[in-house]
């Protein structure tokens, strides 16, 4: 058995934006709310995810917010999250978040700058908090934009990007997701543009990582879909057995950030082990 990234490819691109539209769609109605907050950022995800809602619901729902660093967002990106809204028809708003990092670092006693990822996260933490401002203010749900392979190996910021209400590309990995956008008609200098949060100047997802996405998404893909035993799937893929257990490796350390927050079990029912919505009694 031999598994390739063109075996991974082989997706229903129609199927998707149907199911993902409807899924956007049911999500809403359900919630009683009145549009989608996205943050847009100029990333593949982000752009890919916006036209989706723009399908679902119509621009007139949808209200993005471009949230700049103006120490770390390069020029570009900003130009394509314009261009992109305004092709789109979405009401937007421009907020760089630099003001407000400024009021963190000037009121916390123990603010250190040498701190890097400490400070990203925050960056991704304030851009979540206007996202939620704007959404209780407007009655709208928050639509994040993180992909499978970030999901599952972490590579997000809890109650960061990782606070959202849906996320409607959840569910494919970061070569399909880069697939989608072509086929959504978005230009290649976007759906092929490399990956970065944009925390830090400089900063490039596949860098950081030490892997590249084609290697982490045959990796997840092989054990997590088609759930090959570890021997099998590092034959069948080609990659190292070292890349295949420090993948892995990411997924077992990040756990907690796909789970809700641990509660010890006093009860037959505990949140977050084994509660499930009760829904015969739903309403």
């Amino acid at each position: 058995m031999r598994v390739t990234l063109d075996d991974l490819k082989k997706i229903d691109l129609d199927y998707c934006v149907e199911r993902i539209t409807g899924f956007i769609r049911e999500k809403l109605a359900e919630s009683g709310a009145k549009g989608f907050i996205i943050g847009v950022s100029g990333g593949v995800d982000s752009s890919t995810t916006l036209p989706l809602l723009v399908k679902a619901v119509g621009s007139s729902r949808v209200r993005a917010l471009i949230l700049p660093d103006k120490h770390s967002t390069p020029k570009e990106d900003i130009e394509d999250a314009l261009g992109l809204v305004q092709a789109l028809n979405v009401k937007h708003d421009f907020i760089e978040i630099n003001d407000i990092l400024e009021a963190f670092r000037r009121s916390l006693p123990a603010y250190d700058q040498s701190k890097v990822a400490a400070e990203g996260n925050l960056k991704a933490r304030i851009r979540m908090c206007i996202l939620y401002y704007y959404a209780n203010k407007l009655n709208y749900l928050v639509c994040g934009t993180g992909d499978k392979s970030e999901i599952l190996i972490g590579y997000f910021t809890k109650y960061g990007d990782g606070g959202v209400d849906i996320l409607p590309i959840g569910d494919l990995y970061k070569t399909q997701v880069r697939q989608l956008a072509l086929h959504l008609g978005l230009p290649e200098k976007i759906a092929l543009k490399p990956s970065s949060p944009r925390l830090w100047p400089g900063q490039v997802a596949e860098k950081e990582l030490g892997l590249s996405y084609e290697e982490i998404d045959l990796v997840l893909y092989s054990i997590f879909d088609l759930r090959l035993p570890l021997e099998e799937a590092i034959e069948a893929t080609g990659i190292p057995e070292e890349t295949f257990r420090k993948i892995l490796q990411m997924v077992s350390q990040t756990e907690h950030k796909r789970m809700l927050p641990l509660v010890p079990r006093l009860s037959v029912r505990t949140p977050g082990i084994d509660w499930r919505y009760p829904y015969h009694y739903k309403i």
